[in-house]
């Protein structure tokens, strides 16, 4: 048997400056692929970084140097298909040597139609985003001039609602635990349903479900999960969730987090390169505890900004605003992902205090209402007024 000659296809990613990265076109190969390009920092778990619906809109540049060694599994998928533009890697593995691999990655690419180039320069294209900040690319196997005006024809993710591209379409259900949590899908990942069906029955809904609906589900508590792009686009949402805080308990991660505090009368701003990676060290102010954190979002609150909430946790790279516990309610967000896949486990601890809030929640509706299940209009009633009492309304 001969040996099989595989002849690279030449390839190359323009940045919307100008600057210029040559490599070989990998996964599904087009002639220009563009959005914009951010730096993500994780030495493992690719798999699950370029299946983050977060992603949306942008081009994912890999900081390793060596990206597919393990093959890749259809339970690493954190979602049902990767929602990213493309990819962007100095080394691309075609041979996995993962015990559980069942296939590589770039056949994992062109099955999921996803366009990436490799043999590039990341440590250039990193060092270079560091210092310009994200930006808008374009990469393919086009000429540099055609790649170069669609680099700049790309929009980016700055007021764009990217939201409507990612979010469920029909509402289902997953765990069958006796609490009762109301998913509002911005993005999720399967990780975080994973975690929080671990104690409850989990019902997923659209990121525009109107809170009534929501309301009508009698949820025992409600969460905001993470998502793609300007949380100021994503439509009336946060008016909506404003009519939530206070009512039942409530739990915020990333976009979920950034929804909150707009819906409590804050600012967000967009990042000059954002936080992408598994190994981003934030405090928790209230005690000194310093947990290393994944994360994934190129907007933030503005620190001093959401009335009526401590601020709690603070990023150590840069000092943004990391998190938030709503003052005299059952409310609280944080900008990372506790789940963390991939990343360390240091703040899954978040999910077990949002299931511990939402038990002193049942304990007491069933004080006040008599049963669990009594939980009617009059009831509902009483306890957005003095929800509004603690908010000092």
């Amino acid at each position: 048997m001969g040996i099989v000659s595989l002849k690279p296809t030449y390839a190359q990613l323009v940045l919307s400056d100008g600057e210029t990265f040559e490599g070989e076109a990998v996964g599904l190969i087009t002639d220009v692929t563009s959005g914009e390009v951010v730096f993500n920092t994780v030495m493992c778990g690719y798999q699950e970084v370029i299946s983050d619906p977060s992603y949306a809109g942008q081009i994912i540049a890999f900081t390793s140097t060596h990206i597919g060694n393990y093959g890749v599994h259809k339970e690493h998928n954190e979602s049902v298909r990767p929602h990213c533009r493309g990819v962007v890697m100095r080394d691309l593995s075609h041979f996995p040597s993962g015990v559980r691999s069942q296939g590589n990655l770039d056949s994992f690419l062109r099955d999921y139609r996803v366009s990436a180039i490799h043999g590039i320069d990341t440590r250039r294209l990193t060092r270079h985003i560091r210092d310009a900040g994200s930006m808008t690319g374009a990469f393919g196997v086009a000429d540099t001039d055609t790649l170069f005006e669609a680099a700049k024809r790309e929009v980016g993710t700055q007021g764009v609602d990217l939201v409507g591209e990612v979010t469920t379409k029909h509402v289902y259900t997953l765990g069958s635990g006796d609490r009762n949590v109301i998913v509002y899908d911005l993005g999720v990942k399967t990780t975080i349903l994973h975690q929080l069906a671990a104690f409850a029955t989990v019902t997923v809904v659209p990121a525009f479900t109107p809170v009534a609906d929501v309301m009508a589900l009698k949820p025992d508590g409600v969460f905001l999960s993470n998502g793609p792009g300007d949380p100021t686009e994503v439509g009336v949402l946060a008016q909506e969730i404003a009519g939530i805080v206070g009512k039942v308990p409530l739990f915020g991660i990333c976009l979920g987090h950034q929804i909150l505090a707009l819906a409590l009368g804050g600012r967000t701003f967009k990042m000059r390169f954002g936080h992408h990676g598994g190994n981003v060290p934030v405090q928790d102010v209230r005690n000194g505890r310093i947990e290393i954190t994944s994360q994934n979002h190129n907007f933030a609150v503005e620190s001093g900004s959401v009335p009526g909430v401590t601020e709690t946790h603070v990023c150590l790279n840069d000092n943004t605003l990391a998190g938030m516990h709503v003052d005299g309610a059952d409310a609280f967000s944080v900008q990372y992902h506790p789940e963390a896949s991939p990343g360390p486990h240091d703040s899954r601890r978040y999910f077990h205090e949002f299931m511990q809030m939402i038990d002193r929640y049942r304990e007491t509706t069933v004080a006040t209402c008599g049963t669990a299940e009594a939980r009617t209009a009059t009831c509902g009633a009483a306890a957005e007024t003095t929800a509004t009492s603690r908010r000092g309304v």
